[in-house]
């Protein structure tokens, strides 16, 4: 049987009747894309308190850190997603488990799905920010620490702003993975940007439309970040260390 083609489908009507099969996508892609972002500044905020916290020199620290980053790394994206959405309501005090199972949609699935993915995203930033700081050179601390600075100040004047433009390019990376994770909160009830395309491959049978422009459309919002995130490394580039591409951002010798 011949595939019937056809890609005025973008421009017809929703059931809804809220616009065309084509808003009804890019509906879905702000609910993406702020999924995307929260989830990426909870994974930013804690995967630098883990990273940090795995080269402060506490050997309990170390092992708590290192455990957090273990159990989230070995665990599925898409069954953390089912545990936040239907196990810890039962976990919680019964009013609050009540209070978020009668959040109105799509806020039930929203809030979960962003505990979730950032908390899931926070340990591959964890790894992103250890890696950095162990990669810098020891005198740079040791230094900072001589001119009488605390340790919360070496980091956060000292070695954080290396490490951060250090690791930017893998981080860019990152916030490119957070928005492709983001359509597993489909299996929640979330309508993002790949559930519209999957309801709309069902209410208009035409598959390949359906899922083409959702394609076009993360390829497009992919290829913006990862130019965003190239601008900024070049604008938060320090003279004297290894051009991008030639090395891993690590100083050159003698600097």
């Amino acid at each position: 049987m011949n595939y019937n083609w056809n890609w005025s489908i973008l421009f017809e009507l929703e059931p809804g009747a809220s616009g065309s099969y084509l808003s009804y996508l890019l509906v879905g892609l702000g609910w993406t894309l702020a999924l995307a972002i929260l989830a990426w500044l909870i994974a930013l905020v804690v995967g630098t308190m883990v990273g940090i916290g795995r080269t402060l020199g506490s050997a309990r620290l170390e092992r708590m850190c290192f455990a957090y980053t273990e159990l989230f790394r070995n665990v599925p994206l898409l069954v953390q997603m089912f545990l936040w959405f239907f196990v810890l309501p039962e976990l919680l005090p019964q009013a609050l488990g009540i209070a978020m199972k009668q959040m109105p949609p799509p806020w039930a699935s929203f809030w979960p799905a962003v505990l979730c993915l950032g908390l899931f995203m926070s340990v591959r930033v964890a790894e992103q920010v250890r890696s950095g700081l162990q990669a810098l050179p020891r005198g740079q601390r040791m230094a900072a620490l001589a001119l009488g600075l605390s340790v919360a100040q070496t980091y956060r004047r000292v070695l954080m702003p290396n490490v951060f433009r250090m690791i930017l390019p893998p981080l860019t990376s990152e916030f490119l993975n957070t928005i492709k994770n983001s359509s597993l909160a489909l299996t929640i009830g979330l309508m993002e940007l790949t559930a519209r395309a999957r309801a709309m491959q069902e209410f208009t049978f035409q598959v390949f439309e359906a899922f083409a422009a959702a394609t076009v459309i993360y390829l497009v919002v992919n290829l913006l970040v990862t130019l965003a995130g190239r601008s900024l490394e070049r604008s938060l580039r320090v003279p004297g260390y290894v051009e991008a591409g030639e090395g891993k951002g690590l100083p050159l010798a003698g600097h």
